[in-house]
């Protein structure tokens, strides 16, 4: 913001020697106009803001994304700039129609607080802001000053300038409310606010002291932990509405996104519940719970769900109200009708978004969760039927035969940007990003994979037990091939024992070559409801755009250097066999007949680290595995949901709250699948505090 404030002074600054270019009668005639533009697009902005804001929630697509990141950008700078020059208009009156002029041009300085506030719907872009509240809280000062100064030059005592005090009022309550919320969300107090009171555990120096008394006497003293009455509720009933459960576990869960520690009781109320509902409630649930944490950390929704929120929320619209009811009753002789009409729109704006904001508001999660404590809320069906407004429920695709074979037409503007190489990599990788729907029967098939694994261990409070549950996140493949119905670790073990990023570019570019050439199983199984053949491919697409797209998202390797030699030996294959732009089942069937006796490694040696050929042995060894084919699938695909799995317990808690702001991800939903079958390392507090126990003589 500070920032923001200096550039409007070097903007004012440059602005005479820029104008001075131009012809004096477009420079009086912007003279003119400058504010005005200024003001009014300022109030635009703050109506793309509150219309998108919350869209981009459950809408994934870049434009959505790149609209709101322009106008998040501009709108402070917007506002900034106009105090400014506000604040340079404000100079002596020559007469009255510029005292005219300068009244209601301060009257308009409190609106740009009210715009530098925000709507509802987004106070942070993305996590980073948060992080600069103070950088805010300065700017606070400063624009607000700023905008008094103007106040107090255009000061003469009219019913206009007496207006513009309630609307300083509401401007000041405005961004002092943004602020709040971004301090709010900010890492360091978002954590702070969870942290529990320090706990010095039982007084050992009196205890100790008791101890050597008795012992003393003759009494035999031992210890044994003693477990505490618990003090928690659990609101965790299978048949409670989805938005109670889903708060419930919000509240406790959101420690994961501080990076806190659970309780073994935590784990056990949600393994509870989770072990005792349908998949469909259970993702249901958790996009509730994800909803929850996205408001609290991109919204004003830990400001206005407060006691001092609803007071504040009250006075701001309570004075912009009565300001425009008084406005229309003052005499406004002597005012240019142009200022007058723009002055009309900023008060009619302003109302219009405190409406919108109210309707938003009552229509939220949070609202719904309120009514239905007062037993006055829709039943769970309508509940799960809202669900996909939390979040976009799809799952991107990237394919790297898709991408060397260039099957997708290339859009005109790629072809201009081909000299900016940077520009051209970039827009070319998302011209072969596409997306799915994730379908209810790869939810149902992660819901049981981790449910089963939950099951196999003893609901123990000791460290072996812990260790298992680590066991159980290290899991990336091998466990499935070392179940008794597949027992093919022996020869397909390698491929999942490597770098996970390079495990993932093994199977993806396996299980393509084996989707286009396994004629037995072409039927088209449907859209809502694929079969093991249709998900692996799925979910080998997803995984190949988290390795390019999202790389922050997996465990660090040299993922990228690997895609794109890869990439590099596929295009030199497929332009030798003059296959590209062919079909992909053509290109699959050449690769798979290249001879592959000898391992790459001896032939090419380590300098580039294509795994295309490798790939090649794996699909080749999939091939000649003695199992049907519809177990073969079944196969591939536990084992792209386990390295799912594996990839979400080893993303950071930030990437996972990146990620909400750009329509949500699979892999975040499985993470927090995971945690609530308490499959996490974050599980630590086991046991209560020891107390002496008094036996015999």
């Amino acid at each position: 913001m500070i920032i923001t404030g200096l550039g409007s002074l070097i903007f004012m600054n440059k602005r005479r020697s820029v104008m001075e270019i131009f012809p004096p009668r477009v420079t009086e005639l912007w003279d003119e106009w400058e504010v005005r533009v200024l003001v009014l697009i300022s109030l635009f902005l703050q109506i793309v803001l509150i219309l998108l804001g919350n869209q981009r929630k459950y809408i994934p697509t870049n434009r959505i994304r790149v609209i709101l990141w322009l106008a998040y950008l501009a709108a402070d700078w917007i506002a900034a700039v106009c105090i400014g020059v506000l604040s340079n208009s404000q100079g002596d009156c020559k007469d009255d129609s510029s005292q005219q002029i300068n009244i209601i041009w301060a009257f308009w300085a409190p609106f740009l607080l009210l715009h530098l506030g925000g709507p509802d719907t987004i106070t942070a872009y993305s996590m980073e802001d948060n992080e600069l509240w103070l950088r805010h809280l300065l700017g606070l000062v400063v624009q607000f000053g700023g905008a008094f100064y103007i106040f107090l030059r255009a000061w003469k005592g009219m019913p206009l300038n007496i207006l513009a005090i309630p609307m300083f009022v509401a401007g000041l309550i405005k961004y002092g409310e943004r602020t709040w919320a971004l301090r709010s969300a900010s890492s360091s107090q978002f954590r702070e606010a969870m942290l529990p009171r320090p706990d010095p555990g039982p007084n050992y120096a009196k205890i100790m002291g008791e101890y050597t008394l008795q012992k003393s006497q003759g009494f035999n003293v031992s210890f044994k932990p003693v477990p505490e009455p618990s003090t928690k509720v659990n609101c965790l009933d299978r048949d409670a509405p989805i938005l109670q459960v889903g708060y419930a576990l919000f509240k406790t869960f959101k420690r994961l996104f501080a990076d806190l520690i659970l309780t073994f009781q935590d784990r056990e109320d949600s393994q509870s519940f989770f072990h005792n509902t349908t998949w469909e409630k259970a993702f249901a649930v958790i996009e509730v719970e994800l909803a929850f944490m996205y408001d609290v950390l991109y919204t004003k929704v830990s400001v206005t769900f407060c006691r001092w929120g609803h007071l504040l929320r009250s006075v701001s619209l309570s004075l912009t109200v009565s300001t425009f009811a008084a406005f229309l009753f003052i005499n406004k002789h002597g005012y240019s009708t142009i200022d007058l009409i723009i002055t009309f729109l900023l008060l009619v704006g302003a109302i219009v978004l405190e409406m919108y904001a109210l309707i938003v508001l009552l229509s939220s999660d949070w609202t719904m969760l309120w009514l239905s404590k007062h037993k006055k809320t829709l039943k769970d069906k309508d509940e799960m039927d809202q669900a996909n407004k939390r979040w976009s429920n799809s799952m991107a695709q990237y394919n790297l035969m898709s991408f060397c074979l260039q099957d997708k037409p290339i859009r005109w503007y790629l072809g201009l940007l081909q000299r900016f190489s940077y520009v051209y990599e970039m827009l070319e990788k998302h011209h072969y990003k596409s997306s799915v729907t994730v379908a209810d029967n790869l939810k149902a098939l992660i819901f049981q994979h981790l449910s089963d694994k939950s099951k196999g261990i003893k609901k123990e409070r000791s460290d072996t037990n812990s260790r298992n549950y680590k066991e159980l996140c290290a899991g990336r493949g091998d466990l499935v091939l070392k179940k008794e119905k597949y027992n093919c670790h022996s020869d397909l073990g390698w491929s999942v024992e490597e770098d996970f990023d390079q495990s993932i570019l093994l199977w993806h570019i396996a299980t393509d070559l084996l989707y286009y050439t396994d004629h037995q199983n072409q039927n088209q199984s449907s859209v809502k409801n694929p079969d093991c053949r249709t998900m692996s491919k799925m979910v080998s697409d997803y995984m190949l755009y988290l390795l390019v797209m999202c790389p922050f998202m997996l465990p660090d390797g040299i993922g990228q250097i690997r895609f794109q030699d890869s990439c590099a030996e596929a295009k030199q294959f497929l332009e030798d066999e003059k296959l590209v732009g062919e079909g992909r089942t053509e290109a699959c069937q050449k690769l798979l007949a290249v001879n592959t006796e000898v391992p790459p490694l001896q032939v090419k040696g380590d300098k580039s680290k294509s795994v295309l050929f490798d790939a090649c042995m794996l699909a080749k060894s999939l091939q000649s595995l003695e199992i049907a084919e519809k177990e073969k699938w079944e196969m591939m695909c536990d084992v792209w949901v386990e390295m799912l799995c594996y990839a979400a317990s080893q993303c950071g808690w930030n990437a996972h709250a990146q990620q909400l702001r750009r329509g949500g991800e699979l892999l975040t939903h499985v993470w927090l699948l995971m945690a609530h079958f308490g499959i996490s390392e974050h599980f630590k507090i086991s046991q209560g505090h020891a107390r002496p126990m008094l036996a015999g003589t």
